[in-house]
């Protein structure tokens, strides 16, 4: 890929994001303003997120969780209508509040973040089936909350297939 040219066709965010609270958390902190893949930046700041989360009980893990897809909907709804776009790249936290959801209830390993990250960046991408018609045609911030979190629910379910064939046969 080249990436001056990826550069070139990615809007910047405006400068709001370092002013307006809901702009920079929306944002993921303005992690979601690094020049290339700022998707993939922003499931890389989940990881210690998921990461810290995991040494929590279930119960929190959870909570937290909702709390997070919440505070992402309302934040991506208000950035986004600001920024005049639907989805603007730099909006981030749907990645960042919505990778955790991969990791509950999996190890925290190498091995399974890594599978947990790279499964999560494909459905996050490629967006298959269900989730490119949410992608399509739900809109505000639950719309773009909501690809991700079939995208991580997606994730979770393959992950808990590896653990429990690894389990059984392992």
């Amino acid at each position: 890929m080249n990436l001056k040219k990826y550069q070139k066709n990615v809007k910047r965010p405006p400068h709001s994001i370092w002013r307006n609270p809901i702009h920079f958390i929306a944002c993921g902190f303005g992690f979601g303003t690094f020049p290339w893949f700022p998707g993939t930046i922003g499931t890389l700041v989940a990881v210690p997120l998921a990461m810290t989360l995991s040494r929590t009980s279930l119960w929190f893990y959870i909570l937290a969780c909702v709390v997070f897809f919440g505070v992402g909907v309302y934040c991506c709804g208000i950035t986004n209508r600001d920024f005049g776009t639907d989805d603007h790249p730099a909006a981030v936290i749907d990645e960042i509040a919505t990778f955790p959801i991969v990791m509950i209830a999996v190890p925290m390993t190498w091995y399974y973040l890594l599978i947990g990250f790279l499964l999560f960046r494909f459905f996050d991408i490629v967006k298959p089936g269900p989730i490119r018609w949410v992608d399509k045609n739900v809109h505000n911030g639950f719309g773009v909350m909501l690809d991700d979190l079939l995208a991580a629910l997606c994730t979770f379910c393959i992950l808990q297939i590896i653990l429990v064939t690894t389990r059984f046969f392992g």
